[in-house]
């Protein structure tokens, strides 16, 4: 009696290079209309403004960025802005295909982690399976707030040093060879402080680490702290450099860690609907915004549901950790993950924020992507191909509302019409693109919604001067100062009015108020030579003139006005060397 034939596998062409080609060009099609997105929000601040990354070497400068948001005490991430710069300055598709490359290294280093530990264990197939919850991973529109938002490079690059700390422990845990594994457990090390030195959340990635050798390698703590509790040890000294990072880059100016007027019970009660609110994301995406504004909890009672939830999945997990260490392993991903941002530390301002998902969000396509598996089988392309073919389409969709700042803040203003500070960047949005009279309409949305809101205030006052209306302009910069006293932008800017108003000895006062709060100010310096110069104060004009000239020494229009100041004091061969100065430098006025 003949037997039959063994039945060949479903896909015997599936390779791992092959599957990792796959996972390039998949990405490569979500993403292709990314790279014309503009610089929004804290792009800004991170890359644009951001005076650290103009010199690449030596590298002195990008490795000590400034303190504040976006780059503080993430010298790597701002190396990284750095290289960016020294290739193409503030071309923006530079920066978009390096965020690209950050994601696709990512995702490849998620595929070859999965396969890893799915490989020689017995169950489904080890390529298919990594291959699909790469794919699942690579695609999810949630994914863009870390890839198409510029300045959220700190969570993708943090990401693919997070993945790659851990693909090395692998590969070292299963090596044979002395050197080899020597090797590979350095470059675990190695990736684990680069990531410490690119965002706080890397701070995870040794507790992860410990539980994937207990869970996949060892078998237990025990064991796993006899074979290789040196690597652990090694892995956990590079909290010494996050902790020296964030004790000297005050993250208080980035509105994180306590005293930041957020109490540690109310942020966590509004983690808990955050948590829930990410877990339904990543199934039902949509709809994805930039700026979330979530209000806090301030009395237990509205967070109750929230909090039972919360605490009812991550009793669910600590059992799983015994029982089904497995699964256990998946929650405690996406939960230990998520702790530095959604736990008891504050983040003021940004309780919920898509990017925060990004690495996290691999626990969540695992675990569907087996539990469809072993219902499924290898039919379970059937279902996958069409959501790679969704998720991709939506990602596609999400990076278009990138393309305009003008029309990434009006969808967020949409959805969010509650939420200040998408009415507040809005207005700024319509401002520069001219649209005065709307962008008043608003800023005064936005202050309505909070008085307190220096920011809106400030920019409601120039839009308003803007459009002539002095008087009101003058009095939405008093409210500027009045919710933020130390508020030199207001300052400048109320004295800006004043003297256009023709009140120069008032303008003149603020413009001293602003250079008091920030001395090196040099139009503040400037105007403020101007408004004593239209007094009769011409000495003192000088004096200010020369101190912006220190400032920024290539200025046609202060040599020109310091002229005049020179010329008043008939000082008239001074006055005009400044005015051979202006000339040589650039158009400007007339030579008198």
């Amino acid at each position: 009696m003949s037997s039959a034939a063994p039945r060949p596998p479903l896909a015997p062409w599936l390779t791992a290079p092959l599957a990792a080609a796959l996972i390039v060009l998949a990405a490569l099609a979500a993403y292709a209309g990314s790279f014309a997105g503009q610089f929004v929000f804290d792009d800004s601040a991170s890359i644009a403004d951001n005076p650290s990354i103009r010199q690449l070497w030596p590298p002195g400068a990008a490795l000590a960025p400034p303190d504040g948001p976006g780059v503080g005490g993430r010298p790597l991430l701002n190396l990284s802005y750095a290289v960016n710069y020294a290739l193409g300055g503030t071309e923006v598709g530079g920066y978009h295909a390096v965020n690209l490359l950050i994601h696709v290294l990512a995702g490849l280093a998620l595929f070859g982690i999965v396969r890893r530990t799915l490989a020689g264990r017995g169950g489904p197939p080890a390529t298919e399976v990594a291959l699909a919850i790469a794919l699942l991973w690579t695609l999810h529109p949630l994914q863009t707030a870390s890839v198409t938002y510029l300045s959220q490079r700190a969570e993708s690059l943090a990401g693919l040093m997070y993945l790659t700390t851990l693909y090395a422990f692998i590969r070292g845990a299963a090596t044979t060879g002395a050197r080899a594994r020597a090797g590979w457990f350095a470059g675990a090390a190695l990736a684990c402080l680069c990531g410490m030195a690119t965002k706080e959340t890397m701070v995870t990635a040794p507790v992860i680490i410990l539980l994937y050798d207990r869970t996949f390698v060892a078998g237990s703590f025990p064991e796993a702290w006899r074979r290789r509790g040196r690597v652990h040890l090694t892995l956990a000294a590079t909290w010494l450099l996050l902790g020296g990072l964030v004790a000297t880059s005050r993250p208080q100016l980035r509105g994180m860690g306590f005293g930041t007027g957020v109490s540690w019970w109310a942020y966590a009660l509004t983690e808990c609907e955050v948590v829930l609110r990410y877990l339904g994301l990543a199934f039902w995406p949509h709809p994805l915004v930039l700026d979330y504004d979530l209000p806090t909890f301030a009395r237990l009672g509205p967070a109750a549901p929230w909090l039972a939830a919360a605490l009812g999945l991550l009793a669910g997990t600590a059992v799983l950790v015994w029982r089904r260490p497995v699964l256990g392993f998946l929650g405690c991903w996406f939960f230990i993950l998520l702790a530095p941002s959604s736990s008891v530390v504050p983040v003021s301002g940004q309780a919920m924020a898509e990017n925060r998902v990004y690495l996290p969000l691999a626990a969540v396509a695992a675990l569907a992507t087996l539990s469809l598996w072993a219902w499924a089988g290898r039919r379970s392309w059937f279902l996958l191909v069409p959501a790679f073919a969704v998720l991709g389409g939506l990602t596609a969709q999400r990076n278009a509302d990138y393309r305009s700042e003008l029309g990434l803040w009006a969808t967020t203003a949409a959805q969010r019409p509650d939420n200040p500070r998408a009415r507040y960047q809005w207005a700024r949005a319509l401002m520069q693109a001219g649209r005065g009279p709307e962008a008043i309409a608003q800023f005064e949305a936005a202050v309505r919604l909070n008085p307190d809101f220096p920011e809106a205030w400030d920019g409601l006052g120039f839009a308003l001067a803007g459009a002539g209306r002095l008087p009101e302009a003058i009095a939405a910069y008093g409210r500027a100062i009045q919710a933020k006293p130390d508020y030199p932008e207001a300052e400048f800017n109320l004295g800006n009015a004043l003297a256009q108003a023709g009140r120069a000895p008032e303008a003149a006062a603020h413009y001293e108020r602003a250079l008091r709060l920030q001395p090196d100010f040099p139009a503040a310096e400037e105007n403020l030579g101007s408004a004593l110069l239209s007094t009769g104060d011409a000495a003192g004009a000088a004096g200010h003139y020369r101190a912006a000239l220190r400032q920024r020494p290539g200025d046609a229009d202060t040599h020109y006005d310091l002229a005049l100041a020179l010329r008043a004091l008939g000082r008239e061969a001074e006055a005009q060397a400044e005015f051979a100065a202006a000339a040589r430098l650039g158009p400007g006025p007339a030579h008198p």
